[in-house]
């Protein structure tokens, strides 16, 4: 018999191959190091060690759940509207249940819970193309070629200790397994990806006709096979590739299988939700932190409204009020809103020039939009920053996406200051050099 040595792009494929033909279960994204992007080897990163919290830090919520608005989201269709100007346009306002504060008709429900949100309308960014703008707000560093830096859910598994032994402490809904945004980080940090709410984790039971005993023989093949390389190659991706295995079998064999699985709530909690994809993905993240995962991102898609912007708008505004409105009511009424932190962000905001030619659309704007942030010890009812009459220029109180993620970070005790070095050696931060908004803090 002729043996072959492997190399490690080799080796990888066939370890994900045989995950999922032989043994049956779900190939999880560090497998694959779809990561990396492509653009970038992450080699071995140096391991986190204790950083000493910020004295004046919040105490830090458990959880986020990062509800992205890909495309860009009108700040003046939604929550820094503009009353009385040629800007606002066919758009109507509404108040809410806090004095001082409006939102614009599409938002009712979000109008009834404004009491539970932070508003931020100063957010300003430097990128206005979409994979720019959309790379800036999650890493907090600007799109190169020589390197992919890891998002807040990445930075969130590498530093934090997990709360659940056999989950992920990274998770996104209904992205691609393209985008899992690990960065330079080991792949394993990267997110596990949900493309359907519905169908939960993929993968994830032994397949039609492979009953246990079999399963459990190709399972001891594979170590076998595995041992030597092993023994061979003892560094930290080939121990990280045996240890996926393990906990991937443990999650088969576990209950926090069910925490994937939104067909056990009940019929009216769904329907509170809306049937919409991004509905049904909020309400899976909310079973998902309550099983101890710490960042889960879900996305809504269809904010770039450069045509027929007005409708466009009313469509997607209908499910983030009803999901966001549902997803809020009921972290708070499970007692799970100051230990979550819930986040609202998109790339940037659209012009306040209306494009008549376009049939009303708007373009892309990151010189002024708006975020929202709930629990996590944030401060609810609160308004936070202002741009001037027509939502062109920040006039007061600027947050930058740094800030923003450093807020973020903040709110669930991730380290500002401490260096985590690249495969190259450089040193990054969690949110660049951005300085948290406490004043968003009770």
């Amino acid at each position: 018999m002729r043996c072959y040595q492997l190399d490690s792009l080799t080796r990888r494929r066939l370890i994900a191959r045989a995950a999922k033909t032989f043994l049956g279960v779900g190939v999880w994204p560090w497998l694959t190091g779809g990561s990396a992007g492509g653009r970038v080897l992450a080699g071995e990163v140096e391991s986190p060690r204790a950083a000493p919290r910020d004295p004046t830090a919040a105490a830090p919520a458990e959880s986020v759940i990062y509800l992205y608005m890909s495309g860009g989201m009108s700040h003046i269709d939604s929550f820094d509207p503009k009353p009385g100007t040629d800007v606002q346009g066919p758009v109507a306002n509404l108040q809410t249940n806090v004095p001082g504060i409006a939102v614009t008709e599409f938002f009712p429900r979000i109008a009834k819970q404004i009491d539970k949100l932070a508003v931020i309308n100063s957010v300003s960014s430097t990128q206005g193309a979409h994979p720019q703008g959309r790379y800036f707000m999650h890493t907090s560093y600007f799109l190169r070629g020589t390197i992919v830096h890891p998002e807040l859910g990445a930075y969130v598994s590498h530093l934090l200790p997990k709360r659940n032994s056999l989950l992920p402490s990274n998770i996104k809904i209904g992205t691609g397994s393209a985008d899992l945004g690990g960065g330079f980080l080991e792949s394993r940090h990267a997110a596990l990806p949900i493309g359907d709410p519905e169908t939960g984790l993929q993968n994830s039971q032994l397949p039609d006709g492979i009953e246990e005993a079999r399963f459990t023989r190709r399972l001891a093949r594979l170590r076998q096979m595995n041992s030597q390389f092993q023994q061979r190659y003892d560094i930290k991706k080939v121990r990280a590739y045996s240890a996926m295995y393990e906990d991937a079998v443990k999650l088969m064999k576990s209950d926090d299988l069910q925490a994937f699985d939104i067909r056990l709530e009940q019929q009216t909690t769904r329907e509170k939700y809306g049937a919409s994809t991004f509905g049904q993905g909020c309400l899976l993240a909310r079973r998902l932190i309550e099983h101890g995962i710490r960042f889960v991102e879900v996305e809504l898609s269809g904010w770039d409204t450069h045509t027929d912007n007005f409708d466009r708008v009313a469509e997607n505004g209908a499910v983030l009020d009803q999901s966001l409105s549902a997803l809020l009511e009921d972290l708070a009424d499970r007692g799970r809103l100051p230990s979550t932190l819930v986040v609202v962000a998109t790339e940037f905001g659209r012009t306040p020039e209306i494009v008549a030619e376009r049939n009303n659309g708007r373009n892309h704007y990151p010189k002024a939009f708006s975020c929202l942030l709930a629990g996590g010890g944030t401060l609810g009812g609160a308004k936070y920053g202002k741009t001037d009459d027509e939502g062109r220029e920040v006039v007061d109180d600027p947050v930058t996406i740094p800030d923003f993620n450093a807020t973020i970070a903040h709110a669930i005790g991730l380290p500002l200051k401490q260096e985590i070095l690249s495969p190259s050696g450089r040193p990054f931060t969690v949110a660049a050099d951005g300085q948290p908004v406490l004043k968003l803090f009770g």
